[in-house]
């Protein structure tokens, strides 16, 4: 089989340009047999890397577009092989077509994934670094696009690189007194230890902490608008997508089934549902609306409960209250354009966070942005600062934090060193897992399981 690999790298549809990439050691000889150059004095053979060429493409039938030929010399390559990347119109016709000469020039198809697979294999980024390409990929806010950029440039294997060094000191120091006791190895100090151990929970456990938040910013959050009839809640749903999006009038229960739409909020993706009026009705299709509120608003991950700030509250605003204690929910103070009759006091102290504002009127939606960024923890992300973006990422380093722990426990009651040596081994393992440098090859291939072809 060949080693030279061959994918469509641009999306599928009509463009102005697409990309067919190649990759192996002998990229530039095959992307030569159908590629020409305009001038014949410079062929592919003849270019140092990061040089480009303007040509054509040709297969069996004859020409097949104008082409721009970009040459990447291993290793100062994406994916420190020799890559050649072929930049015609983006026709699908025409790409297809491209990479069917590819394969006759004698090119194989790539798997998914595995233009940054072998990047990984070639030392080019440690797993957390690849895993990031995809969250960078699908990144729709400047938050999530940073904070993956710091993860594809090496970030969470920096960040643990301190914590590795000084348990690997550890490790060493313990294997040298356990399998030496003759030697004059002196052991290691329990105050010393018990520092070294306490500061790698910390940075664990710090690390730990942007996963949920984490998480929310990639894939947004399921948030459910509530309240009793006619207190503006589509009228907000309206406003947050920006069109009109359910039906708004001024009689109570126009609202009877979930309405359902994805809104970026700040940094926030929210998918949101806008549902029925939370009250007692007898009106058998409006009972059924209700029903499915109350549900969604028990699913949702977050809600907005609405109230209208122009009267005084309602037993079924006190009851919304009362239902959402302990929940992560934001109070919304509703028709703020006019006077206030509501108890602003008794909602502040229901809720952890309290928002005025006008739907109708478009006023005091930057004072909810910051509400959900800091209900879901994404105001405290740290732009220039990775974040945990797996489930097995995060899981490896609960494992870590784990040993860590036992470690500790251990140290405490005083037992052996070698009972505190398992749980360093442990602690060093699961890292080491984490960012790649001991994972196995069933890992590796569930983290390229979820890549596209072509990167």
């Amino acid at each position: 089989m060949s080693h030279v690999i061959a994918a469509i790298s641009t999306p599928a549809g009509a463009a102005g340009l697409g990309v067919v990439r190649l990759s192996g050691d002998d990229a530039v000889a095959v992307a030569a047999r159908l590629f020409r150059p305009a001038d014949s004095a410079r062929p592919l053979s003849a270019l140092r890397g990061y040089t480009a060429a303007y040509g054509h493409v040709y297969d069996a039938d004859g020409d097949v577009d104008d082409c721009v030929a970009l040459v990447f010399r291993a290793p100062h390559s994406y994916t420190g092989e020799d890559v050649v990347e072929l930049s015609c119109h983006g026709g699908r016709y025409i790409l297809q077509r491209v990479l069917r000469a590819c394969f006759a020039a004698g090119a194989r198809p790539a798997a998914a994934g595995e233009f940054t697979r072998r990047a990984f294999l070639n030392g080019k980024m440690d797993l957390t670094g690849a895993e990031s390409v995809m969250d960078l990929i699908a990144a729709e806010g400047n938050l999530a696009a940073r904070t993956a950029l710091a993860a594809r440039e090496g970030g969470i294997f920096r960040r643990l690189q301190a914590v590795k060094e000084d348990l690997l000191a550890v490790a060493a120091q313990f294997a040298a007194y356990i399998d030496y006791p003759d030697e004059d190895i002196p052991e290691l100090e329990p105050p010393v230890l018990g520092d070294t151990i306490h500061r790698s929970i910390e940075a664990m456990e710090q690390l730990l902490s942007t996963y949920d938040a984490g998480r929310i910013l990639r894939e947004g959050i399921d948030t459910a608008i509530v309240g009793r009839p006619n207190v503006g809640k589509s009228t907000l749903m309206n406003l947050l997508a920006g069109c009109e999006r359910s039906i708004v009038t001024d009689i109570a229960g126009t609202t009877r089934d979930v309405v359902e739409e994805t809104v970026r909020l700040g940094d926030v993706t929210l998918r949101l549902a806008d549902t029925a009026g939370l009250r007692d009705t007898a009106d058998t299709v409006e009972s059924v609306g209700v029903t499915r509120a109350r549900a969604r608003m028990e699913q949702a991950a977050l809600v907005l409960a609405v109230f209208d700030g122009s009267e005084p509250l309602a037993e079924e605003d006190k009851a919304l209250a009362s239902r959402l204690k302990d929940r992560a929910a934001i109070a919304i103070i509703n028709k703020a354009d006019k006077p206030l009759a509501i108890d602003t006091a008794w909602i502040g102290a229901q809720f952890a966070h309290t928002v005025t504002l006008s739907a109708k009127e478009d006023s005091g939606v930057g004072a909810l942005v910051a509400a959900v960024a800091e209900v879901t923890g994404v105001r405290r992300l740290d732009a220039a600062q990775p974040v945990l973006s797996t489930e097995r990422q995060r899981q490896c380093a609960a494992d870590c934090l784990a040993c860590l722990k036992e470690a500790q426990t251990a140290l405490a009651i005083g037992l052996t060193p070698d009972a505190v040596s398992v749980s360093v081994d442990g602690a060093i393992n699961a890292l080491l897992e984490l960012t790649g440098e001991r994972a196995t090859e069933a890992v590796v291939e569930q983290v390229f399981a979820r890549f596209c072809v072509g990167k």
